[in-house]
């Protein structure tokens, strides 16, 4: 930095975090504002790895509910509850948003200063992880707490005007770096795209668009309970707790709960919970923005537990399960499946069992070509993983 700013050679003062910023509390809402479309609520998980983000999976509410300001281009979103307390006080600035379309929920705060640029850096050095680690409670399965007035009352360093605005504006440059990487991530997903849809037969078709060199078999329509059964696995012994509870995300796949949403929404019990076992396939029952039969994924991390409202699966000795997830991740191939097995109640709920979810038919190849196909596709997610990475860091 000395090299950056050499011509600066006023020494730096003390001032509390809440002269430099307003720091606002995030909306409380209840379960009936909730709505498949509407204002977006920021979470914790729209802050991945310092970076804002947002997901067609994010949580909106009604606008009668909202009753705080909304969040504005160059806000500071941080995290200030969460189950998981390594998570509390991540933070980013919020980019390339609409006006009057989003505001923070509960377990959220956000900061709006004159120079936002300078402040989230500043987040980002040694003083803000030895806060964090002095002021925020948590542990032993409570949820961790940053307190709004810990952080109002912070006193750091700051530089005058001219430079928070040179410092600024050097982080600027390194996420216009970022967005250079960014677009690379852009044009790889781009692929992705049209490879599930490419390396998969159209409807009425047995034979995909792009294909192997070495296979040229037909694929064969059966329903997909040739190739997966219900699982009737329970955590009656109790060897799953709380913290072990799953969530099934469209753009993550299957996730610890309390990791991923930043707390638990498991009942009192979890005795009766489905056990997901590594490789096992899980279909949720819940709309999705653009999946509105739900979605079926295949658990390649961590076993765990799921609730009654979800149904697990175990593959067949002919099927290979991250093939499963592949072939129904393309939205329109997923709906087309589930569209005439599904009945949906009054309340948008999914009226089909667990068995009839396994009753449409699908086109699979031979267990070779699916290795095959599910391997592509894996490094490509790496690939794509890899610049998320570097347009992270």
């Amino acid at each position: 930095m000395a090299l950056l700013l050499s011509s600066y050679a006023i020494s730096w003062e003390q001032r509390k975090l809440g002269d430099l910023a307003e720091i606002r509390r995030g909306l409380t809402y209840k379960p009936g504002d909730v709505k498949a479309s509407g204002i977006r609520v920021l979470r914790s998980s729209n802050i991945n790895e310092e970076y804002f983000e947002i997901y067609e999976d994010d949580v909106f509410v009604d606008e009668v509910a909202i009753n705080i300001p909304y969040v504005k281009k160059g806000d500071i979103i941080i995290t200030s509850a969460n189950g998981s307390s390594r998570l509390v006080g991540k933070h980013a600035i919020i980019k390339n948003i609409q006006d009057n379309s989003m505001v923070h929920g509960g377990f959220m705060l956000v900061a709006s200063a004159d120079e936002p640029e300078f402040l989230n850096s500043s987040m980002s050095s040694p003083w803000y992880t030895k806060f964090i680690n002095i002021y925020v409670a948590g542990g032993n399965g409570a949820i961790g707490n940053l307190s709004k007035n810990d952080l109002d009352n912070q006193e750091i360093l700051v530089p005058s005007i001219a430079e928070q605005q040179k410092i600024g504006t050097y982080f600027r440059t390194i996420d216009n770096l970022i967005t250079l990487h960014q677009r690379k991530l852009d044009r790889l997903k781009n692929i992705k795209k049209s490879m599930l849809d490419k390396m998969f037969p159209k409807d009425g078709e047995v034979v995909p668009e792009i294909r192997f060199k070495g296979f040229t078999d037909a694929w064969e329509q059966r329903k997909l309970i040739n190739y997966l059964e219900v699982s009737s696995k329970k955590n009656i012994d109790g060897a799953y707790r709380k913290e072990d509870v799953l969530s099934v995300s469209g753009d993550y796949g299957i996730v610890n709960q309390i990791e991923f949403q930043g707390r638990s929404f498991a009942g009192v019990s979890v005795a009766q919970y489905g056990v997901v076992d590594t490789g096992d396939v899980v279909y949720t029952k819940s709309p999705l923005k653009f999946n509105p039969y739900g979605i079926i994924k295949t658990n390649i991390g961590k076993a765990g537990i799921v609730s009654t409202l979800y149904a697990v699966y175990k593959p067949l000795d002919n099927v290979y399960s991250e093939f499963v997830q592949i072939y129904f991740e393309q939205d329109a191939r997923m709906n087309n499946y589930m569209h005439p097995l599904v009945n949906k109640g009054a309340k948008n709920d999914m009226k089909v069992s667990n068995e009839n979810a396994l009753k449409g038919k699908v086109c699979f190849p031979s267990m070779d070509e699916q290795i095959k196909i599910s391997e592509y596709f894996a490094n490509l997610d790496n690939l794509i993983t890899l610049h998320q990475r570097k347009s992270y860091n």
